[in-house]
């Protein structure tokens, strides 16, 4: 039997005892080891008396800043991530310690499911490179943050090892759920600005008057409401990497803008006349046709040929052959782990279904499905009746009349907003997907969703 790996113990930091005792309880009700400490001061001697794997701080505190506990860990504790807590006033700090190397930041207030989320991402950076520095077999795969042994993933990976040692701009596209940043996290991982920041944004999460302001900082007084300088994604990427997903929801006057920064490697804070030079790597994503949106005039030309330098294309799971399978087994591991339960074998029949779905959603959904079979199962193996209907329909038909990708996914979608009860939100978590993106199928395949609860 594998012995299994010790518990992460992570270190939480805050002045504010009732904080401290939430994050503690929500942190060791997923299984990690948690230690507290009241203030910068007390949280050294905790990391100088034990190895702690991550450390989670406020950004204000009595005596020194959390800005100024990242600065110690990453100048004297080599294998400790960082995750920094800021309020909204704040959000210039948690800039400053995205530049001194914390790895990700959130601000007050978050649901728990946020704070989780920003704890696995840390850790498994954390995993990630230790098992790099162990130099196994595994270890580059692992490193990518994926999983798969088809020709078309072992091609992503090659591209991936060419184009981390360069500096050129890259676009990647494919199919929501495929993993882009994923790669971009790898390509920024894998290159000489590893110990650089790596900053993720949503450029179609941020509403369009306030993108040009999240992305290039703004002076004091730029706009009503603006009470103090603030700095940008550009800034806090600076000698990193700056990953813009979604880069197609841009309008055509906020690409302009990027053109500039592009051409002249240099950002104007919104209310200011100055700019200065930025030393950022720029990796952009979409899911869109983006050649498609320039003949139509809403993307620029100009832009998109500074954006694909580099192109690179992930492959959706439906192309990616006997990978559906080992993916399937590796988030039943992960979620029976959490479950605190054996991990369940997969009949042949089951397989065989999941292997030969069409995977509209790609690993999101895959991720989903097998979340809910191990949550909802009571056996110790996954038949292919345990399985959502509308999969072995589809697997059913697969021998007889042909059945097109659109008509697959349109029913798919429509079988999900039913049993969602016609919640967009809830059905683009069951689909893996965006609600702006279900939004935009509902759309296209004309599909009469009942009304929202």
């Amino acid at each position: 039997m594998a012995k299994r790996e010790p518990a992460p113990y992570i270190l939480i930091v805050d002045d504010t005892p009732d904080t401290l005792e939430v994050l503690r309880r929500n942190l060791m009700s997923r299984g990690y080891q948690v230690l507290a400490a009241p203030d910068a001061a007390s949280a050294l001697a905790l990391l100088a008396a034990r190895p702690i794997d991550l450390v989670i701080t406020d950004f204000r505190m009595p005596g020194p800043s959390g800005l100024d506990l990242v600065r110690h860990v990453r100048e004297n504790c080599p294998g400790v991530e960082v995750l920094m807590i800021t309020g909204y006033p704040s959000i210039q700090g948690a800039v400053e310690a995205l530049r001194h190397g914390a790895e990700d930041y959130l601000a007050k207030p978050f649901t728990d499911e946020e704070l989780l989320a920003a704890v696995r991402r840390a850790l498994g950076k954390l995993k990630r490179q230790r098992l790099l520095q162990e130099d196994s077999p595994l270890a580059a795969q692992v490193m990518k943050g994926f999983i798969g042994r088809s020709d078309a993933m072992r091609t992503v990976f090659e591209q991936i090892a060419k184009v981390a040692s360069a500096s050129a701009t890259v676009l990647i596209t494919g199919d929501s759920g495929t993993g882009k940043e994923l790669v971009a996290r790898a390509i920024h991982y894998g290159g000489t600005r590893a110990s650089s920041p790596f900053v993720p944004v949503n450029c179609g999460g941020i509403p369009e008057s306030l993108l040009e302001s999240e992305l290039f900082g703004h002076a004091k007084g730029a706009f009503t409401g603006a009470s103090s300088a603030k700095a940008g994604f550009f800034q806090a990427a600076e000698g990193g990497t700056i990953f813009l997903d979604e880069v197609g929801e841009m309008s055509l006057a906020m690409q302009v803008k990027l053109l500039r920064v592009l051409q002249e490697k240099e950002v104007a804070m919104v209310g200011t006349t100055r700019a200065r030079k930025v030393d950022v790597r720029v990796i952009a994503a979409t899911n869109k046709d983006l050649q498609a949106l320039v003949r139509k005039g809403a993307f620029r030309e100009d832009l998109f040929f500074r954006l694909n330098v580099i192109a690179l294309r992930i492959p959706p799971l439906r192309e990616r052959g006997d990978d559906v399978i080992l993916i399937a087994r590796h988030f039943a591991r992960k979620y029976a782990a959490e479950a605190g339960r054996p991990v369940p074998a997969f009949s042949d029949g089951a397989l065989g279904t999941l292997r030969d779905y069409a995977w509209p959603g790609n690993v999101r959904e895959l991720e989903n499905v097998i979340h809910r079979l191990i949550v909802l199962s009571e056996g110790d193996r996954i038949e292919a009746s345990d399985l959502p209907d509308l999969m072995r329909f589809s697997a059913l038909r697969g021998g007889g009349a042909p059945v097109s990708l659109a008509e697959v996914e349109a029913g798919h979608i429509r079988k999900v907003l039913e049993l969602a009860g016609g919640n967009r939100t809830r059905a683009a978590e069951m689909l893996g997907i965006d609600r702006k993106t279900l939004r935009e199928k509902v759309r296209r395949y004309r599909l009469e969703a009942p009304a929202e609860s």
